[in-house]
């Protein structure tokens, strides 16, 4: 079975739609607003996506475990036509096929999780309001603080899935969205982080149940990724109404 470079959303949306919370990230990819950055790669019914729309190229690979063979062989078809430095996120099982082309570096286990519980948000406190381009500065200064390392797309600020909480004038907690697509019916929270001198007071959840009943109105499916060794988030989201759904391992790739 030949491998193909995919360039047919439809057929795509059809795959990925299959498992949607699996592959919401690669479904918010097939809009408009990031599709221009995509490129994607398909045998049979797997499919990988290559996103160019950070510093440096991600590699999404995601299969159930009874499709880990079958994703393994387009993997390993793959590489060869793969940038020389990359990060990927891969189910567990897929590494071994990139191994030949490339030095893996592990950046941990992530956990994918799901909204499959939404009646417990009637059983937190909501809070935050809406941020815009003109919050930026604020939000900049917050991450600086609070979470350095986290990935942000200046973009998302305007879908309006953005949103944050103050006291005294200080932004001290947001939730966002890394993906947020009412056309394929996903979305993906991210960049959520309290500032550190207002953790343990709830505003960390507050401001994700606010999130989350926003998003419900516009999206079928709520997801998002959460480091498996971050016990205080994993709670916070299971308290919201999260579970896990799948895992998957983060690693950085450089060519031999």
């Amino acid at each position: 079975m030949a491998v193909r470079a995919e360039h047919d959303r439809v057929v795509l949306a059809r795959l990925l739609g299959r498992d949607p919370v699996l592959h919401a990230y690669q479904l918010g990819d097939l809009d408009d607003f990031f599709w221009p950055y995509t490129s994607w790669f398909r045998r049979g019914e797997q499919v990988v996506l290559l996103y160019h729309g950070a510093d440096r190229p991600t590699l999404l690979a995601f299969a159930a475990p009874a499709n880990t063979a079958a994703m393994s062989v387009l993997l390993a078809r793959v590489a060869p036509v793969l940038p020389a430095k990359l990060y990927a996120h891969l189910s567990p099982g897929l590494t071994d096929a990139l191994a030949g082309t490339f030095r893996t570096d592990a950046g941990g286990r992530h956990h994918r999780m799901a909204l499959t519980d939404p009646a417990r948000l009637a059983g937190v406190a909501t809070a935050g309001v809406v941020l815009g381009s003109a919050d930026l500065p604020a939000l900049r200064e917050l991450y600086a603080r609070a979470y350095p390392d986290n990935w942000f797309d200046e973009r998302m600020l305007g879908t309006g899935q953005y949103l944050g909480v103050r006291e005294g004038g200080e932004l001290v907690a947001v939730a966002g969205v890394h993906v947020f697509s009412p056309a394929y019916e996903v979305a993906a929270l991210g960049n959520v982080t309290t500032h550190p001198r207002w953790r343990g007071r709830g505003l960390g959840a507050a401001v994700v149940a606010a999130l989350c009943v926003r998003l419900r109105d516009r999206v079928t499916h709520v997801t998002l990724n959460v480091k498996a060794d971050n016990a205080a988030a994993v709670r916070l989201y299971e308290r919201v109404g999260f579970t896990r759904s799948a895992d998957y391992d983060e690693w950085t790739l450089s060519a031999r």
